[in-house]
């Protein structure tokens, strides 16, 4: 973050202010964490702070500190349109388009106030005022810590704010396995535990805490998992009636993408899954090495993310997605 937008950004937050927090469509643990790891640093601050999801967050995120305050735009976007209307600043965590948050874009499109916007995506829009981008973080929470840095408020992080800047970044470095994982990852990580988290509870709380159906479902996701000619794809796909015969709630298909690239010289892996109410697949795409899933994901199913781990959708059919998703493989020779 460059010395204008940090002296620009202290500037907004030197007086109270109503501020409107948003993470992208169907956020995960980076985009919860950073969110309302803001969420506690602004109210340290004296202001009025509200965190407005695009939709609903997974269950297993339910222990985040202040978590029961998120606002849902989804079901309820007069009164949620009229509370962004009315802030006096929006910060943005771990998304660079405002495509991103689904139906919102139409309300942030209007407004006039100043955009923070954090994230470590590929290719950020022009949109904010103010923006801290950089692609070598593995998450956005582990960016955020730093901007409380860069603001002079280090000693404001305290245990709540902690465990937010934690979840985001245990999750998004997937249990620090991911090769963004640095040094500074794990000196950062050390001060969150010396302000007295407990990781192996978070750990737990994220990770196992799954129901019977989410199990089921993975079940049925490694038996339908395929490998492609030449062993270095592989693919899997859940059906709206797969999801609905083993009970689907948000977040039971996290992490399920990662169990094809886990096979022996698999080296690029997707997931479709169909959601017949929004007649979209969506997909998730991971690779090892220098294959760019966020380049394959733009290119050709209207999507990014990053080099190693990116997401798309299709409006075809679920049979015609897959489909088209092996057409282009083998032509890419990979």
């Amino acid at each position: 973050m460059n010395a204008q937008d940090i002296s620009g950004v202290a500037a907004l937050l030197a007086t109270p202010k109503k501020i409107a927090i948003i993470p992208h469509r169907s956020p995960d643990g980076d985009a919860m964490g950073s969110t309302l790891g803001m969420y506690h640093f602004l109210k340290k601050l004296g202001h009025a702070p509200t965190v407005i999801a695009p939709n609903e967050f997974p269950a297993f995120l339910a222990w985040l500190p202040a978590s029961e305050t998120v606002e849902i735009f989804e079901g309820n976007k007069p009164r949620i349109g009229k509370i962004i209307k009315d802030a006096e600043l929006v910060i943005c965590m771990d998304f660079n388009a405002l495509h991103r948050t689904g139906d919102m874009e139409n309300v942030l499109n209007k407004l006039t106030v100043p955009f923070i916007m954090i994230d470590h995506h590929q290719k950020p829009d022009g949109f904010a005022t103010h923006m801290y981008s950089d692609t070598s973080f593995g998450s956005t929470c582990e960016m955020l810590y730093n901007f409380i840095g860069f603001l002079g408020k280090k000693e404001l992080i305290d245990k709540t704010i902690a465990e937010c800047i934690y979840c985001g970044i245990v999750t998004d470095s997937g249990s620090f396995r991911f090769p963004s994982t640095t040094p500074t990852t794990h000196r950062i990580v050390a001060e969150l535990i010396e302000l007295g988290i407990d990781n192996s509870e978070i750990h737990s709380l994220i990770y196992d805490n799954n129901s019977y159906d989410s199990l089921q479902l993975l079940g049925k996701a490694l038996d339908n998992l395929k490998i492609m000619p030449g062993g270095n794809v592989s693919y899997t796909t859940l059906s709206q009636h797969e999801l609905d015969t083993h009970n689907y709630v948000k977040g039971d298909t996290e992490g399920i993408v990662n169990y094809g690239l886990s096979i022996k010289g698999v080296k690029f892996t997707a997931i479709f899954i169909e959601h017949a109410d929004e007649s979209i697949v969506k997909i998730s795409f991971r690779s090892k090495g220098d294959f760019d899933v966020n380049q394959f994901a733009r290119d050709h199913f209207n999507g990014g993310g990053h080099i190693n781990a990116a997401g798309g959708k299709s409006a075809l059919p679920l049979a015609e997605t897959v489909q088209q998703f092996e057409t282009i493989v083998a032509a890419l020779n990979i």
